[in-house]
């Protein structure tokens, strides 16, 4: 959990640390033009005014070159970034007053460069206090020839000074932030990734014996919503894990009782034949016994697979009808088809007409010869089809009606029969199976009537 709290904040840390950098290196970028945007500006602006003076009736009276850039220089003063200085007849001559952030008048390289510069010229130069904007502006008396030069100085970098502290503190200030930010990802995570914790910490803790901790739900957030989905989700696994610990417990208590049968018959058994022959009957009958409980108990298991059932389109009249024939054989009861629906369902026909032969079953198991047993369909209203068997029997005691449908439950009034209490919960499989329900419906006279509610189309079917 440490290290995916790591690898969160890292994440975290590595888009706003991309973020910053990115705004910080196109902030530099916007200054550094405008940097240079203000030196050209700058330099611009000084050859503007050295062109008006030039052209002034105060500068017509000299005749000499020098004279006039001497005048110049004197009533012009520099700004802290700039710097000017004159060229005549190939040399450095003058230069104004002040201290530049750099000489470049004493560059000879630079000097003789501009000397020969019969037109204005503009570029870029280095110097020890960064980038150099410069211009060089002839200058020519009368019809003299050109023979002296102004030069002047824009220091890009000192220019650009304040704005590069700007963006030095706008980096430290990114910095800070990046730092703050980590420390908030990592309370946040904290918080976040606390109700995760706390999920792993119970799964882990989460025993057989133990199955009832559960997540504290906090908020509405969707880290709450998942606390409150592996509730849900114990929720169920503490049922079917208590629902299983019956089950097995009732199996091996249903088996165990035949097994004893049978042991203690053979360790009686003697040498006399009519007592071996009694003897293997009655092993034969409970093994028959055995075999059905185990074939009840692998129905049940299929039950909750996702091939249990193969749908097919499956009339009601026809099922009704099969189930009553096949019915007549088990046994001397007033069989009777009490009503039939002409519609058609998507079912698997055969699990269908298993739950109804089980009911028809437990029918017979509760009559006695010439009691009458009826088979029926109908299809009744929200699209559903009714699927019935009722006997004339003693019926169901109000406090049975619904745990007879449980594992290996037999009623209370119902005396030790053949059966393992496994056909109704087979019957309850087959109809959730196919999204629907077996119910003990309510009757005003003797009797128990058993229903399947089922849905005639296969959307609700679980195929």
């Amino acid at each position: 959990m440490v290290s995916a709290r790591l690898r969160i904040i890292g994440w975290m840390l590595g888009v706003l640390a991309l973020a910053l950098t990115t705004v910080v290196f196109l902030t530099w970028q916007v200054l550094a033009a405008r940097s240079d945007s203000a030196a050209d500006a700058e330099l611009t602006h000084e050859a503007t005014k050295f062109r008006a003076f030039a052209g002034s009736t105060t500068a017509a009276g000299y005749n000499r070159p020098e004279e006039l850039l001497d005048r110049w220089l004197q009533s012009n003063l520099p700004d802290s970034s700039e710097g000017f200085f004159t060229v005549v007849d190939g040399r450095a001559y003058h230069r104004s007053q002040g201290s530049p952030p750099a000489r470049l008048d004493t560059d000879a390289g630079f000097v003789a460069r501009v000397a020969g510069a019969t037109e204005p010229e503009y570029g870029w130069i280095g110097s020890t206090a960064g980038k150099v904007r410069y211009g060089v502006i002839p200058v020519r008396v009368g019809s003299q020839p050109v023979r002296a030069q102004l030069v002047v100085l824009e220091f890009r970098d000192v220019i650009a000074q304040p704005l590069e502290d700007a963006a030095q503190a706008l980096a430290v200030i990114g910095a800070i932030t990046l730092a703050l930010a980590a420390g908030a990802c990592w309370l946040v995570t904290g918080r976040v990734l606390a109700p995760i914790r706390q999920l792993r910490s119970t799964a882990e803790q989460i025993g057989e014996s133990d199955l009832r901790r559960r997540i504290e739900v906090v908020g509405n957030d969707d880290v709450a919503q998942l606390a409150g989905t592996f509730n849900t989700m114990l929720d169920r696994l503490e049922v079917a894990f208590l629902a299983q610990r019956e089950f097995v417990d009732n199996a091996g208590h249903e088996l165990r009782t035949p097994i004893t049968v049978i042991r203690g018959h053979l360790e009686l058994m003697g040498d006399d034949p009519r007592d071996r022959e009694e003897t293997r009957a009655l092993v034969l009958d409970e093994l028959a016994r055995m075999n059905r409980m185990v074939d009840d108990l692998l129905v049940l298991a299929k039950s909750e697979r996702p091939d249990f059932l193969k749908l097919e389109e499956v009339n009601l009249t026809e099922l009704t009808v099969e189930v009553i024939a096949k019915a007549r054989g088990l046994a001397d009861r007033a069989w009777g088809v009490d009503e039939t629906a002409d519609a058609t369902i998507v079912a698997d026909g055969q699990r269908l007409t298993q739950a109804l032969m089980q009911l028809v079953a437990n029918a017979v198991r509760h009559t006695t010869a010439g009691d009458r047993i009826a088979v029926g369909s109908r299809v009744v209203a929200g699209g559903r089809a009714v699927l019935w068997v009722a006997d004339a029997g003693a019926g169901v005691a109000e406090g049975d009606r619904e745990r007879i449908f449980e594992r290996f439950a037999r009623g209370n009034d119902q005396g030790r029969t053949d059966g393992a209490g496994l056909g109704l919960a087979i019957v309850r499989s087959i109809a959730r199976a196919h999204g629907g329900e077996v119910r003990l419906a309510r009757q005003d006279g003797p009797g128990a009537r058993f229903e399947l509610e089922l849905p005639m189309a296969d959307e609700e079917v679980r195929g």
